[in-house]
């Protein structure tokens, strides 16, 4: 194949340069044939040399599909979406001084619906009011990777009946919450219950609205700041529509500590058990009830148990309200009645 290019290529050389042949003598001929031979063999090496060689996109940085550009030259953007992935009402609700759980109670769930690969915020505003008192508790969480969750949130104590009648006592609460062990959701082959622990960092910011009384220390506290520490686990039966939830707390907190820390009866740390079930009606909408022991460390308050039953509706993983009647006891000696009432909660995330 190759002698036939090359004597075809010869023959048409020869053919075109004719005239100008006749004009050369013999030797001058054979020099001119034979460099017109070897130009014709260099340009069939490099014709052969082109089409062995593998080819190349013109910018070898290019994909040659957009499916390949997404996968080798662009980040995958999507791994800081929140993925809303978790089941509707399985980041529970933010309870009253700020962690995902109960009304009450912080469960081992962590908040928010971001599943191990993402993250889950909401923003929330609590109102309960009693006979003689009101309190508002608002804040934002975050849930990470469905393990950590960070809090903060500002609870607001207000009197209305004499002589607390222009009471006001405000604390920050800052929450940390780590999951240990479980899973409520994908352990239900067995009975190992999500397990999760948790410290809540509290300031007491003074007392207002009582003349010359501006700090808890005046009633006896010990501190106007403390720490509670948790360790909470929590059961999800999906086949029988349950959650159980067992909370044990080691706290000096007097009311939630809008009373102060540890007292003048008692100043160290005591281990208090908070107890939660709830029955889902349907994915939207859950029934329970609460009950929460509480330390009695100051003479001027004669602290009783919190309990509550609450109805929690999910429309969307975007919003959920709580509807409670609670019993808060008593709070402080200057107004000994039993403190019951309605406790309101309203929660927007993802």
């Amino acid at each position: 194949m190759k002698n036939t290019i090359k004597g075809g290529a010869l023959a048409l050389l020869t053919t075109l340069s004719a005239p100008v042949l006749a004009q050369m003598s013999d030797a001058e001929r054979d020099a001119w044939a034979l460099a017109q031979q070897q130009k014709a063999a260099r340009a069939m090496r490099a014709g052969a040399a082109a089409a062995a060689a593998p080819s190349t996109p013109s910018t070898p940085s290019t994909p040659t599909t957009t499916g390949e550009a997404t996968a080798s030259t662009a980040p995958d953007d999507r791994r800081w979406m929140p993925d809303l992935g978790k089941l509707t009402a399985t980041g529970g609700v933010i309870q009253v001084e700020g962690a995902g759980g109960g009304g009450l109670t912080p469960w081992a769930l962590i908040t928010g619906y971001g599943t191990r690969d993402s993250y889950g915020a909401n923003a929330h505003y609590t109102y309960l009011s009693t006979q003689d008192y009101t309190l508002k508790s608002y804040g934002v969480a975050v849930g990470i990777l469905d393990r950590v969750e960070l809090s903060l949130n500002k609870q607001e104590l207000y009197g209305s009946l004499a002589p607390l009648a222009d009471l006001k006592i405000s604390q920050d609460i800052v929450g940390i919450k780590l999951k240990l062990a479980g899973d409520a959701v994908y352990d239900q082959d067995r009975w190992m219950p999500q397990i999760a622990a948790g410290v809540m960092f509290k300031h007491n910011n003074g007392i207002g609205g009582l003349g010359a009384v501006t700090n808890v220390k005046q009633l006896g506290a010990a501190s106007d700041a403390g720490i509670d520490y948790y360790l909470a686990a929590t059961k999800l039966l999906l086949q029988e529509s349950l959650l159980l939830n067992g909370t044990l707390r080691l706290t000096k907190a007097n009311q939630m500590g809008l009373l102060g820390f540890g007292g003048d009866q008692r100043d160290r740390y005591q281990a208090m058990g908070e107890f939660s079930a709830a029955y889902l009606i349907n994915r939207k909408l859950a029934l329970g009830v609460e009950y929460r022991m509480k330390p009695r460390n100051l003479a001027a308050d004669h602290e009783k148990d919190y309990y509550d039953a609450f109805l929690a509706w999910f429309p969307s993983k975007n919003l959920s309200m709580t509807l409670a009647y609670v019993a808060l006891g008593d709070i402080t000696v200057y107004n000994p009645k039993r403190q019951r009432g309605v406790y309101l909660s309203l929660q927007a995330g993802f």
